[in-house]
């Protein structure tokens, strides 16, 4: 079969790789669609952490074609990546996402970026027949996001901020409205993101190359906003997140900035504002919400500006995904 490998830093090519044999409890997956995210660029680049070699690929669904249930051959499913240990400390608490030995797949084990993956059967969930494939590869960035909202509590009436317009900028909209914010602004210097962010209902979008965004949500809010929720990853951004809270509000770091970055903090600012800083990493318990909501179309990806490529195209798609070409690059290996 074909795949993505990604050998070290700068190095992945697409080239061939057996099917090995399965093992019980898991099953052969022919992958239908593959989501690229910025943690695929940062680990092609050498910023994020992963196990080579290995192939990419963490936002994937696909159909079962073979394993040990034979009811589950034909089924339309998604894969959670992340499998944790079920046995350290983190895990017997029930912070699965936590866990001292979190692996996952795409990451540390072969993933999405392939005509064919291995899946063991706790990591996948059934999906309607009728949800497009391009549809089903936002289940894990949405899964994510979901997590990201339930972190930053957001009460009704809320004024949230959105920092970044990207595929999880957009998703976090419609979280924070779904969750009860009153007002939503979102800051987004590319006009087609902002376009979007407007069609699903922003209530105020800021291009930053064109306003002084402190001022600007100064007018807007006079204090600040209750919560803001940085989608970028860039340090720049990170500290703006914390300079435009109100005095008690939370930050949120979401967006993931590429390892060694750092920040200027001045602690007496986080203590004269009491602000609630908290970070959201991945996924625990809300793949099925995810999948609820996107069936439902509580969450909508149809005006999102999505460009498709076949496996040998995983260049092309990265470097739309790292310049902002695309809400969403997918990778369609059986097309």
């Amino acid at each position: 079969m074909k795949v993505a490998l990604f050998e070290k830093a700068h190095h992945l090519k697409v080239t061939e790789k057996p099917i090995r044999r399965l093992q019980p409890d898991e099953y052969l997956v022919k992958v239908m669609a593959c989501g690229i995210c910025g943690t695929d660029v940062h680990i092609v680049e050498g910023a994020s952490r992963s196990t080579p070699p290995v192939v990419l690929g963490h936002e994937y669904a696909g159909v079962v074609e073979d394993g040990g249930v034979k009811d589950l051959i034909g089924k339309h499913v998604a894969v959670d990546p992340n499998i944790s240990c079920g046995m350290c400390y983190y895990c017997r608490r029930g912070l699965v996402h936590l866990c001292l030995k979190l692996r996952a797949y795409g990451v540390d084990i072969d993933g999405g970026m392939a005509e064919y993956c291995i899946v063991h059967e706790k990591q996948l969930y059934v999906i309607p027949e009728e949800m497009q494939h391009e549809v089903s590869a936002f289940i894990e960035p949405v899964s994510c996001a979901v997590h990201g909202i339930d972190l930053a509590k957001i009460k009704a009436g809320d004024t949230v901020i959105i920092i970044g317009g990207g595929t999880v900028g957009l998703i976090m909209i419609q979280l924070a409205k779904n969750a009860g914010a009153a007002r939503t602004i979102v800051i987004e210097p590319l006009e087609h993101k902002r376009r979007i962010a407007q069609q699903l209902g922003t209530d105020i979008i800021l291009n930053p190359s064109e306003v002084n965004l402190q001022s600007a949500v100064g007018d807007l809010t006079s204090v600040g906003a209750d919560v803001v929720i940085e989608c970028v990853g860039k340090p720049e951004t990170v500290q703006l997140a914390l300079e435009l809270a109100r005095r008690g509000g939370t930050v949120e770091f979401f967006g993931v900035c590429p390892i060694g970055e750092t920040i200027p903090l001045e602690p007496n600012k986080i203590y004269f504002k009491e602000l609630t800083i908290v970070g959201s990493y991945v996924n625990p318990h809300t793949f099925d919400r995810s999948i609820v909501l996107l069936r439902s179309g509580r969450v909508r990806i149809d005006n999102f500006l999505i460009h498709k490529f076949p496996l040998e195209g995983v260049h092309e798609a990265l470097r739309y995904q790292r310049e902002g070409l695309t809400i969403k690059s997918i990778i369609t290996p059986n097309e």
